[in-house]
């Protein structure tokens, strides 16, 4: 995190199941090696049906997580009815693409096609993958999610999963750090947030 406060140590996953998608964070935001933060917030909920990521300029993140959720609400209003998780990201990637912000975004959520994540990079890319790692700790998530995401994982599978990615980056990155979030988007109960004490108990039975 510079002078224009980013969150550039974040690491943050992304992993699409069969029936929804989680996310994970960890909860460290970096200036140097100056932790200036312990408690960023990296997850989003941009509608019942759909949640993002940030990593990059605190004020571009936020101003982008607002003016998606604007948008998504208004569509609802408009066609009432939600949109799709890809027209949700190709809105996204339209903003950053005719102005490029300071960040970094995985969207997803489940529509009527079902559960998926999309990529955004800072000038508007949009890749859609099963699963997905961010930031300077993506390395080491990426060896935990190329070993243990399977094809047709559940939510509850994802959950424990993501957590791994999570505890790895943060064991080896010095820029993830001070905590884990995690969020799940499912068909029947929508955008949740897993409370603290269910984190630190599956971290305490994968250890």
């Amino acid at each position: 995190m510079n002078d224009k406060n980013t969150l550039e140590g974040t690491t943050t996953v992304g992993i699409t199941c069969k029936d929804g998608v989680v996310f994970a964070s960890e909860r460290r935001a970096s200036m140097g090696n100056l932790v200036a933060h312990k408690v960023a917030e990296k997850i989003f909920k941009i509608d019942d049906h759909i949640a993002a990521t940030i990593a990059g300029s605190v004020a571009d993140a936020q101003s982008l997580m607002k003016v998606i959720s604007a948008e998504v609400a208004l569509y609802k209003m408009r066609n009432t009815e939600n949109i799709s998780i890809e027209s949700a990201s190709a809105l996204a990637a339209n903003i950053l693409h005719s102005s490029p912000l300071y960040v970094q975004t995985l969207l997803g959520g489940v529509d009527e096609n079902g559960a998926s994540i999309y990529s955004l990079d800072p000038a508007g890319g949009m890749i859609k993958d099963s699963f997905i790692s961010t930031g300077s700790g993506s390395t080491f998530s990426y060896g935990v999610l190329e070993d243990r995401v399977k094809e047709d994982i559940n939510v509850e599978e994802g959950i424990e999963i993501a957590i791994r990615a999570i505890k790895a980056a943060m064991e080896r990155d010095t820029y993830s750090g001070n905590g884990i979030l995690v969020a799940t988007v499912t068909e029947e109960k929508g955008f949740e947030m897993l409370p603290k004490d269910e984190i630190e108990a599956k971290l305490k039975e994968i250890s």
